[in-house]
């Protein structure tokens, strides 16, 4: 069955041009798009697709108010930033209202479609850029505080290291040599061991300490 996609994008030229890109590849599926917001709260959660893609400078309520009021609509719902904006504050605003994921619109087209996989999956992908400014701002000086003990072996922690750069779970599994399989068999533990459910907030977590 292909992986059905929503679109939430303003410019009717992206919203085509991803439309195209999704049928006409292997496995996927524009199942809507919408050109605001509005449109998307009503409608999204009936029409249940897999993954939405998620503009953040919508006309009217914003993206990362939109993914804020989907997620309480429809918490299982699984929403991936797609946008030019990849300043801190709205990255970080974004993964706290609820995406799952966050991609630049200069994402290669194969990539994305790898990141729509991923979502999919249960992951969080996001651009290795964006992935460094998420690693950047939890290094910097914050006030001391006693080191939480994590417990990870050092085969989870070369996994947690590469998720922080930005790998996706098959890049992962190539870079250390293991089964795609085992990636999530690590990536669960790590997730269990260091109480969280999501990439961005096991790496802030391993960083911090």
């Amino acid at each position: 069955m292909p992986i059905t996609v929503s679109i939430v994008e303003d410019s009717e030229q992206v919203r085509n041009t991803l439309e195209k890109l999704l049928n006409r590849a292997d496995g996927f599926k524009c199942l809507s798009q919408y050109a605001n917001a509005e449109a998307a709260l009503e409608d999204l959660p009936k029409d249940k697709p897999e993954v939405v893609l998620m503009d953040i400078n919508l006309p009217g309520i914003n993206g990362v108010e939109c993914v804020r009021r989907l997620k309480q609509a429809a918490p299982d719902l699984q929403v991936m930033m797609l946008t030019a904006y990849e300043d801190t504050e709205n990255i970080f605003a974004a993964l706290a209202a609820g995406a799952s994921g966050y991609l630049l619109k200069r994402t290669p087209r194969t990539e994305l479609l790898e990141a729509i996989r991923e979502v999919k999956r249960g992951g969080s992908p996001m651009s290795t850029h964006i992935a460094r400014k998420v690693v950047q701002s939890f290094r910097a000086p914050t006030a001391a505080t006693p080191p939480p003990e994590h417990n990870l072996s050092t085969r989870e922690q070369e996994v947690l290291d590469c998720l922080s750069q930005g790998f996706l779970y098959k890049e992962i599994a190539e870079k250390l040599g293991i089964s795609y399989e085992t990636v999530h068999t690590y990536i669960r533990r790590i997730y269990e061991k260091l109480q969280v459910r999501t990439r961005t907030e096991a790496v802030a977590k391993f960083l911090k300490r």
